[in-house]
């Protein structure tokens, strides 16, 4: 079983992009919805709605009203105006809330549901979420998709989707990433009914929906939309478009994350000649780190070297030689070094780029920070340096604070804290880290993902070492559950968590359960390996062993002479322990 992994962040990912708010057709001259504008960036903007602020149930204070005025109707059109205004200048976001609600009382009084009170709704939304109360946001998001009808006509269309895309932004901020992606496709459904498959408009959706399946690690589905999205646009622009450029850069994240390094580098190639062409130096060393990254993993070290430098150039000559792309490079050049033995130079590069990230210049946000900070803790693991490198880690996850945004990315860094704890021999404060992270994934719903599961698995081990035996067989088998689902009973992930609850139920005195396990454990393993590979002769003592204890031998059956020789070209699985006492693994 391999060690433990964190969910890493890219450093040019960023959080949700702003909360979309309709208008209707007749104010389209004055402002436009984010959502059928969209936007060319390659990555998702940071949105301002994303506060620190801690959500809060507490009810915002109500100015006095006249419920009679509500009947009015040019009060809630005035109303609206103010709390945008409001919204715009910073002031006392409560009592813009407090218009934006009397608005949407006013339009529902006087007009009924139709594109006013879509629009009312969307901004009441919005504020609930700049006061962090977003929970109170995906109630009147959820009404707001109810008012518009569609068989209305476009407007009414596009509210609707409008309310939908919202509502995916605000699920994503608490965190719940499954539930916001089946809002961002309902309102890619409603968009492309509207409008067309075509559409330039629709290809900015299905950029959205790429970028938020590369965070939910569905890197499949984001290949798909990430495709229809590059089609589109290559049907409405010229050759060789900023668009294109965009669209390959996300697309070689995705083959980079399922490991066809290649292709990925193709895109990257071709990115970098867009963006030559257009003259966007800047753009050029970005993807040149990006690279680096490729030829790193192909350990093609001496072509990484010179992209890192390339881009090392650019980055101080145009940003300053103290700006955090300057750091995230020096990252990339100790992680190689390391990779290469050079440790010394390795360290050296961390140090420089600690001295960027202690002293940020204005303006950098505590996410850039924080990304940078796990990312050299990674390298400080990997040197056997892990009490610099939680030291590193508890002070990213200080600057994240505790926000439903960031909850997947602290489980992420709790979880490598525990793993570290582990290797050093503070059990009880591994299994503490492993279980805030399972507490703060299961409220995020990532109680299905592999990830998860490996987490049990760690958390069953730390379990284990405190002689917390019926604790650890509960986590085992939860984990099992998970990894049977999503890598099935044949995954070499799935072999480990079973060959630790077999150890488990030995220790619990359960040896006929324990039996069982190690017999399909060692059916799979010769069938994949052969009889002759040490994993399959370690697991035949185990079985051996406990069959001697019931008075019982094992139904052999012969093995093919193919499945001999194919054993000769197997190696043991790099990482893979023993405990003595239990025969578990990691």
């Amino acid at each position: 079983m391999p060690g433990l992994f964190s969910v890493k962040t890219p450093s040019h990912a960023a959080t949700p992009s702003p909360l979309p708010i309709f208008v209707s057709r007749s104010q389209e001259q004055t402002q436009k919805s984010y959502y059928f504008n969209g936007t060319n960036s390659s990555t998702k903007s940071s949105s301002p709605f994303n506060s620190r602020t801690r959500p809060s149930r507490k009810a915002p204070e109500k100015l006095a009203m006249d419920e009679s005025s509500l009947d009015n109707p040019d009060l809630g059109p005035f109303l609206l105006k103010h709390a945008r205004d409001m919204i715009a200048s910073g002031e006392n976001p409560k009592k813009a809330l407090d218009y934006a609600i009397r608005a949407s009382k006013s339009f529902e009084r006087c007009s009924g549901p139709g594109l006013e009170l879509a629009m009312s709704l969307h901004v009441e939304a919005a504020i609930y979420c700049r006061l962090g109360q977003l929970e109170e946001a995906v109630a009147v998001l959820e009404r707001s998709i109810a008012v518009p009808n569609i068989e209305n006509g476009l407007d009414h269309a596009l509210a609707k989707f409008s309310g939908y895309m919202q509502l995916g932004d605000t699920y994503s901020m608490l965190g719940q990433l499954d539930q916001s992606i089946l809002c961002y496709e309902a309102g890619l459904k409603i968009q492309m009914e509207a409008l067309g498959g075509s559409d330039p408009r629709v290809a900015e959706t299905c950029r959205y929906l790429a970028e938020s399946h590369v965070q939910a690690m569905q890197f499949d589905e984001a290949e798909d939309f990430c495709k229809k999205t590059l089609e589109i646009h290559r049907e409405h622009n010229s050759p060789a478009s900023l668009e294109e450029a965009a669209d390959r850069r996300l697309m070689a994240l995705i083959y980079e994350a399922k490991g066809d390094n290649e292709t990925a580098l193709e895109h990257l190639v071709l990115a970098s000649v867009i963006m030559i062409a257009n003259g966007q130096e800047n753009e050029v060393a970005s993807i040149d780190v990006s690279i680096g990254n490729i030829y790193s993993s192909l350990c093609r070290f001496d072509e990484a070297v010179f992209s890192y430098q390339k881009a090392l150039t650019v980055f101080k000559s145009i940003r300053g030689e103290n700006h955090p792309s300057v750091a995230s490079v020096f990252i990339r050049l100790a992680d190689l070094y390391y990779k290469i033995g050079k440790l010394r130079e390795s360290k050296s590069y961390c140090e420089n780029a600690l001295r960027i990230y202690i002293k940020p210049l204005p303006g950098i946000t505590p996410e850039e920070i924080a990304s940078g900070l796990t990312e050299i803790s990674a390298i400080y693991e990997a040197v056997s340096e892990p009490e610099e490198a939680m030291k590193l880690l508890q002070k990213a996850m200080k600057l994240l604070g505790d926000t439903p945004a960031h909850r997947g990315t602290i489980a992420g860094m709790e979880a490598q804290m525990g793993l570290m704890c582990y290797m050093v021999g503070r059990y009880a404060e591994a299994r503490n880290s492993f279980s805030s992270a399972i507490a703060k994934l299961s409220s995020s719903g990532e109680r299905k993902s592999a990830f998860f599961g490996i987490l049990l698995n760690q958390m069953g081990l730390a379990c284990v070492q405190l002689y917390k035996i019926d604790e650890a067989s509960r986590l085992f088998e939860e984990a099992r559950k998970i990894l049977e689902q999503e890598y099935g009973p044949c995954h070499s992930d799935t072999l480990g968590i079973y060959s630790n609850l077999a150890a488990t139920y030995d220790a619990m005195g359960r040896l006929e359960d324990a039996i069982k396990i190690l017999e399909y454990i060692l059916k799979v393993r010769e069938e994949k390996l052969g009889t002759a590979n040490p994993d399959v002769d370690d697991e035949k003592k185990r079985l051996a062993q406990l069959l001697k204890e019931v008075g019982r031998a094992r139904n052999k059956k012969g093995k093919s002479l193919g499945n001999l020789l194919h054993s000769n070209s197997q190696r043991i699985k790099e990482g893979t322990k023993r405990w003595p006492a239990f025969g578990f693994k990691t």
